[in-house]
């Protein structure tokens, strides 16, 4: 069977039994391409930080990356593989717009062989107005990734 990365990060978002965070927060799938993904996070009252401004908090915006880029290292892989966020460094560039979707993009830059490197982005509309921009590093748990084209 083909890797299909669609099918992938769909079924751990959106199947009870098995999505994390990011599903419990509602995210979806939005897109990928060669070395890419995009997670969707909607805008909903529950995730709202400040309410006079209706602007999503950025606990969910966290998770939203940790999600992008963990999906990011699955896409580069081809393959699901056991990891846990090693680390996350995000740097936050401006707040969201209110009421607005934000979309998470992650991109795996290189795997050895426990240690996956990825990084990102967040934005509400226009990727070069980026909200955040994120470092992530994942650590194999149960085995080792494997071996991938540089």
């Amino acid at each position: 069977m083909d890797w299909d990365p669609t099918a992938m990060a769909r079924y751990l978002l959106e199947t009870p039994s098995v999505a994390g965070h990011g599903g419990r927060l509602g995210q979806r799938y939005h897109a990928h391409g060669v070395g890419w993904i995009e997670v969707a996070q909607p805008w909903h009252e529950d995730l709202v930080g400040d309410e006079e401004t209706g602007i999503i908090a950025s606990g969910p915006i966290i998770a939203l990356m940790d999600v992008a880029t963990s999906l990011a290292v699955w896409h580069r892989c081809a393959t699901f593989v056991a990891h846990a966020t090693l680390d996350l460094r995000i740097d936050y560039l401006r707040p969201a717009r209110p009421r607005q979707i934000v979309i998470g993009r992650g991109e795996c830059l290189r795997v050895t062989r426990s240690i996956a490197f990825t990084r990102g982005i967040a934005h509400d509309g226009d990727p070069a107005d980026p909200i955040a921009q994120v470092a992530a590093t994942f650590m194999a748990t149960a085995g080792n990734y494997p071996r991938v084209a540089a």
